[in-house]
C-alpha cells in the first residue's frame, strides 16, 4: 500500500500541518470538513506538499522528522525545493 506524508497550509492564518495517510484526497476532505480535532478551527486547509511511500512505518519516521525539526523554515524549504 502507499503512505503519504502531507503538509497543509491554513489559508487563514498560514499555518502548518504535518500528517500521515493512505487516501490523500479524502484526508483533505476531512480537515477542510472540520472532522480533525487539531485543523478544524483553521480551516480551509490546502496541500502544499507531498511525499510517497511504501509503507506505513517509513511514512511515520518521516513525518516525526519533519515534525521534530519544530522549524518554519524547514518547511518553507521543503516546499520551495520541490517546485
Amino acid at each position: 500500500m502507499t503512505y503519504f506524508v502531507y503538509i497543509l497550509q491554513s489559508l487563514k492564518d498560514g499555518s502548518y500541518y504535518v500528517g500521515t495517510t493512505q487516501d490523500l484526497s479524502q484526508r483533505m476532505e476531512r480537515h477542510n470538513q472540520g472532522r480533525s480535532k487539531y485543523t478544524k478551527a483553521k480551516r480551509p486547509w490546502q496541500v502544499i506538499y507531498s511525499e510517497e511511500y511504501r509503507d506505513r512505518s517509513t511514512a511515520m519516521k518521516r513525518e516525526y522528522e519533519i515534525k521534530s525539526r519544530k522549524d518554519k523554515g524547514y518547511i518553507e524549504n521543503l516546499v520551495r525545493t520541490s517546485r
